[in-house]
C-alpha cells in the first residue's frame, strides 16, 4: 500500500453537477461522507467508495481550477515533509486529520503538480473492488514540464521504479513506472503551454464507445477519440462540464 496512490479526489466549481457527470458516466454510486468536516460526496462502486469530491468553495480554496488528484499512501505525514521540500516539492498545507480516516497533507512536485501525503488510519481496506472493476482506477499518468526529473522525484520519496520507455516519436519518450514490481503508470514532458502539467487518472468504464456518449449527453468533452493503447485496451481524454481533466479506458467490445 505504502508509496501507491490510495485515493482520488476531485476539486470541483460544482459538486452537484460533476456528481450527475460521473455517476452518469464512469457508473459511480454516490453517497454523503459520514466523516468529513466539510460537505464531501464519496464514489463509489459496489458501495465501496473508491474515490471522492467537493466544491472549491466548501474547501475555502476558490479560485483553485477543478481538477483531479490523488493521495498517495505514506506511513508517517509529518516525517515526509521534510523530504518533499529536500526533493524540491512544495507544502501547501500543513496536516490534517480526518476523523475516523486518515491524516493527510497536500504537495505539489517540483513543477506544480498537487498530490496529496496520506495515512489511513487503518491497514485493511476491506472489500475494496477486484482490479480492472469498472469505476476503479486503471492506470496514472503525468504531463510534466520535465518527466526525468519528475520522475526522479517520485522515484526518490515513493521507490517507483522505471518501465519501458516507448518512443512516441515528435512527442517524445513515454516512461512507464512501476510500483511493488507492477506497471502502474506513465510520465511524459510537454513544452505545449496549452497542455495541463497535472496527474491523470484513467477510469476504467464497462464499454469505451458507450462512455463517449454518455461524456456528451452530460455537456462533457471528448479531447482525445477513443486510441488503441498496448495491452489490448483503448483510452479516452476529455474534459468534464466544469473543466477537469479526465481520462477512461477499458477493452473496447
Amino acid at each position: 500500500m505504502s508509496g501507491s496512490f490510495i485515493w482520488y479526489e476531485l476539486l470541483t466549481s460544482d459538486a452537484q453537477a460533476a456528481e450527475a457527470f460521473y455517476t452518469h458516466v464512469v457508473g459511480w454510486g454516490a453517497e454523503d461522507s459520514p466523516n468529513s468536516p466539510v460537505k464531501y460526496k464519496l464514489l463509489t462502486v459496489n458501495k465501496v467508495p473508491v474515490a471522492g469530491l467537493m466544491s472549491a468553495k466548501d474547501a475555502k480554496v476558490e479560485g483553485v481550477p477543478p481538477m483531479w488528484s490523488g493521495y498517495i499512501a505514506v506511513d508517517n505525514v509529518d516525517a515526509y515533509l521534510d523530504r518533499v521540500k529536500k526533493a524540491g516539492g512544495n507544502i501547501h498545507t500543513e496536516p490534517m486529520d480526518i476523523p475516523e480516516v486518515g491524516r493527510f497533507a497536500v504537495a505539489a512536485d517540483p513543477f506544480g503538480a498537487p498530490f496529496q501525503l496520506f495515512k489511513p488510519f487503518k491497514d485493511s481496506r476491506g472489500d475494496y473492488p477486484a482490479t480492472f472493476t469498472p469505476g476503479t482506477i486503471g492506470w496514472h499518468e503525468l504531463l510534466s514540464i520535465d518527466a526525468e526529473k519528475a520522475f526522479a522525484f517520485y522515484s526518490g520519496l515513493f521507490g517507483w521504479t522505471k518501465g519501458e520507455a516507448m518512443d512516441m516519436g515528435p512527442a517524445g519518450t513515454y516512461q512507464i513506472f512501476n510500483v511493488d514490481g507492477q506497471m502502474y503508470g506513465g510520465m511524459m514532458t510537454s513544452t505545449n503551454a496549452s497542455d495541463v502539467k497535472l496527474w491523470r487518472f484513467y477510469f476504467i468504464v464497462d464499454d469505451i464507445d458507450t462512455a463517449v456518449e454518455r461524456i456528451k449527453e452530460k455537456g462533457g468533452q471528448v479531447t482525445t477519440e477513443p486510441m488503441e493503447v498496448p495491452g489490448d485496451a483503448w483510452i479516452i481524454e476529455g474534459r468534464d462540464p466544469q473543466g477537469a481533466y479526465f481520462a477512461l479506458t477499458r477493452p473496447r467490445k
